[in-house]
């Protein structure tokens, strides 16, 4: 029987923290799971900053955050390991953080994947997942779905609501996966215009009107007519979505954020066509005006599951990538990312002696 023991990072464009999960995988007969331990540590202001304006960034500028994040990740994970008193580690397996990400121009670079890593905390690392599916013509993303067929094969569609909304659908084993739209990203930038972290719950959403020029604009976008694989960055918000944010600055906070509701709650649901059922994940799954939204539009039964796997799933599932990675099977599917094959991807670290 495989047994690992594994910690898992993610940090998401929501860049409220570092996720971190310890957590079990074993195999008998299929993958299971047991999370352990978790906890996310919270980005103060000036990482928040700097993380915020990755992409205004050149190159040069990047690669001095990419020696300062991966330090910071060593000291995240070693205050981890000390809190929880963590003895056995097989590996540590990270996501890092993303800077660019434009695979139309093969363009993808995830700060924190610095072999220094593994040096630093002086364990296995495996990271850096996405450049090689760039390499072979993929998207470089989602990265996620692979994962979810593994340890969460009772869900043939799951939709994960972090700083975007993705989606995975299994049929009949054949796995489809993509960005559907933003969602935390521009819920997040509208709520710190009036100085609020966020929007609790929805309930300011909630209290709005739906403005209707807004939202056909919305509906309208081109990105939403493309078809899979596909998938969305920061730099098409700020290209797409912040502009047209701007251009409506006369519309109140509560109907701007209304009105992106209802919008994401639309392309979701479309999305989601006829489902028996739909787990959802991430941060949005406590947004419970839109949650409701989504309900509201489809006629799959919506699960949101207990807040271990809702917070933590994405770190979770990168703790098993690097155990597929490990083992040398298939991280990344072509049916995902386009790529010209599936193939094991991901570097392997191992600290200096």
């Amino acid at each position: 029987m495989k047994n690992y023991y594994v910690i898992g990072l993610m940090s998401g464009t929501s860049i409220d923290g570092v996720d971190l999960v310890y957590a079990n995988f074993f195999y008998d007969k299929h993958w299971s799971f047991k999370i352990l331990k978790s906890k996310t540590y919270e980005y103060d202001m000036d990482w928040q900053n700097i993380l915020k304006n990755l992409s205004d960034k050149d190159l040069d500028s990047i690669k001095q955050i990419d020696e300062n994040y991966t330090k910071l990740l060593s000291e995240y994970i070693l205050k981890f390991i000390e809190e929880f008193s963590i003895k056995q580690i097989d590996f540590i397996s990270s996501h890092g953080h993303t800077a660019l990400h434009d695979p139309s121009n093969s363009i993808t670079y995830q700060i924190g994947n610095l072999k220094e890593l593994s040096d630093y905390i002086g364990l296995k690392v495996i990271c850096n997942f996405r450049v090689q599916d760039i390499k072979f013509g993929g998207q470089g993303a989602p990265l996620v779905p692979v994962g979810e067929k593994y340890i969460f094969p009772e869900y043939n569609t799951l939709i994960n609501l972090g700083g975007f909304a993705n989606i995975t659908i299994n049929s009949n084993n054949n796995l489809i996966a993509y960005d559907i739209c933003p969602v935390n990203i521009v819920f997040n930038h509208l709520s710190n215009s009036k100085d609020l972290k966020y929007d609790h719950k929805g309930k300011i959403a909630l209290s709005g009107k739906l403005n209707i020029e807004l939202f056909n604009c919305l509906q309208s976008l081109d990105y939403y007519k493309q078809v899979s694989p596909k998938s969305l960055g920061v730099e098409w918000v700020n290209q797409i979505i912040f502009p047209i944010i701007n251009s409506f600055s006369e519309i109140p906070l509560e109907d701007l954020l209304n009105t992106f509701s209802k919008h994401f709650a639309s392309q979701i649901a479309s999305n989601i066509k006829s489902a028996k059922k739909t787990l959802i994940t991430g941060g949005g799954a406590y947004n419970d005006y839109l949650i409701q939204n989504i309900i509201d539009l489809t006629e799959s039964e919506i699960i949101i599951p207990n807040s271990d796997i809702i917070e933590y799933k994405e770190a979770l599932i990168f703790g098993f990538l690097g155990v597929l990675k490990d083992l040398n099977i298939n991280n990344c599917y072509s049916s995902v990312t386009g790529a010209l094959k599936d193939h094991s991807s991901g570097n392997i670290f191992i600290p200096k002696i």
